[in-house]
């Protein structure tokens, strides 16, 4: 029954990724016609770029996340015995990590000291995965979970954001796989499939939400009604909702890669990873602020 349910899983990773091919297609496609009212070799060249765009966003990540080597942490949190059987793979991630430059040289020294023993290199990388990896990954979810807000909030099309929040979420799968030197199961992909098709269905009905709806104060709904404001406010909570749901999908993510580092049940894991991403969500934003600025500063001195 349990090979049955990881099988169902998988399906519905590949149906996911079918549908999230068919988002994008819909929303290049949909933007090609309008361009064809320029010229229709605007729009021919506008779909060059899509697919070239296309390849290295999305094809390109997904086959570097897919044909990454497969390893479970349970293996370096599990009974001693099992040492000696996975060496070869300890060895093959200690020197993934060696080459990783937020690594200190004391851990990269104590990597290649225990490269002798399985025991002892096992016990070294489970030091290094717990304390100073995981750490590095929340930086990058929270990372990329800035570059949501950022474009989603900016973009005024539920179509564009349903692509930019699919294409980042894939880069932030793949740089935690990358980071890690290793993935989660095709089963645990599965899942993550699904999750990253369901934020980018919620990213372009987002385009629709109503502000007043969400903060239902009277002197607020007085504020949004102001055209301009209206606009900024709409735009703001698209953002944030998309952000929301990014950091969940890179917290679910991380745990899979960690899976029962500390005990977690497979079913609390997406419970626990809305929790942290609450958490997360202030620094996301109070970090967005302070670039928005710069950001626009850029885009000026371009301009002019």
């Amino acid at each position: 029954m349990r090979k049955l349910g990881k099988r169902f899983w998988i399906f519905l990773g590949i149906a996911s990724v079918f549908f999230l091919i068919l988002i994008i297609l819909s929303s290049v496609l949909e933007l090609g016609e309008r361009l064809n009212k320029i010229h229709p070799y605007v729009e021919y060249g506008f779909y060059g770029v899509a697919v070239i765009l296309f390849i290295i966003l999305f094809l390109r990540p997904l086959f570097l996340i897919l044909f990454s080597p497969s390893f479970s942490l349970d293996e370096l949190f599990s009974e001693e015995e099992n040492a000696n059987k996975n060496f070869s793979m300890y060895k093959k991630v200690a020197k993934n990590l060696q080459a990783e430059d937020f690594i200190s040289e004391e851990d990269k020294l104590a990597l290649t000291e225990s490269m002798t023993d399985a025991l002892i290199l096992k016990k070294t990388l489970a030091g290094i995965f717990d304390e100073t990896i995981k750490k590095e990954l929340n930086k990058m979810i929270v990372t990329h979970a800035e570059t949501v807000f950022l474009s989603t909030a900016i973009s005024q099309n539920g179509k564009l954001d349903a692509v930019a929040v699919i294409t980042i979420n894939l880069k932030l799968i793949k740089n935690l796989v990358l980071k890690c030197g290793f993935r989660p199961s095709y089963y645990s992909l599965g899942k993550l499939s699904v999750n990253v098709l369901s934020t980018a269905i919620i990213a372009e009905s987002l385009e629709d939400l109503d502000f007043s709806e969400i903060f239902p104060s009277t002197g607020v709904n007085a504020l949004s009604e102001i055209p301009l404001l209206k606009t900024i406010t709409g735009s703001f909570a698209q953002g944030v909702g998309n952000a929301l749901l990014s950091l969940r999908v890179g917290i679910i993510a991380r745990n899979y890669l960690f899976m029962n580092i500390k005990g977690l049940k497979k079913n609390e894991v997406r419970k626990l990873a809305f929790g942290e991403a609450v958490v997360l969500l202030p620094r996301v934003l109070v970090e967005s602020m302070k670039k928005i600025p710069s950001r626009f500063k850029g885009l000026f001195g371009k301009i002019f």
